[in-house]
């Protein structure tokens, strides 16, 4: 039974990711900490890596402080929020990094509808280059316009 109260924590946190995403993309990032994202929003990268990277660290940073305290003890359910963050972590990063963006070049020519409809609302997102005025801040659950082919 505790097996799949873990399972259920680790989904349930995975899924509560996105909206956790959607409001620091929409209120932090495009927000107070737009110095970090700005760069990520400039047309051509100038280095292999962006200040907006910083965030991987921020999000990194409560999972694995969720790991640390998970195991102390005896396994707990903190472990397996952690474990739901890292794999929305994981997520986003093939999704937003090498999909979307083709940091690394794998996944180049996708004819799945769904993960189509992700990069056209992303690339939607990136038509604003300034922090005001953006549109489509989600990253794995986006408006059902963007998977119409």
């Amino acid at each position: 039974m505790m097996v799949l109260l873990y399972i259920a924590i680790t989904l349930l946190t995975f899924v509560c990711m996105e909206a956790v995403t959607w409001l620091t993309h929409r209120f932090v990032m495009h927000g107070f900490m737009w110095y970090f994202h700005e760069d990520h929003h400039q047309p051509k990268y100038q280095n292999t890596f962006e200040r907006n990277d910083i965030f991987f660290v921020i999000f990194a940073i409560p999972s694995i402080l969720l790991f640390y305290f998970g195991v102390d003890g005896g396994v707990n359910y903190l472990f397996f929020i952690g474990l739901g963050v890292l794999l929305y972590g994981i997520s986003y990063f093939l999704v937003h990094d090498v999909l979307i963006h083709q940091r690394f070049k794998w996944f180049k020519k996708t004819k799945n509808k769904y993960l189509i409809g992700l990069r056209k609302a992303h690339k939607v997102h990136h038509k604003h280059l300034g922090k005001e005025d953006g549109e489509c801040f989600g990253m794995l659950f986006v408006p059902f316009k963007y998977f119409k082919i």
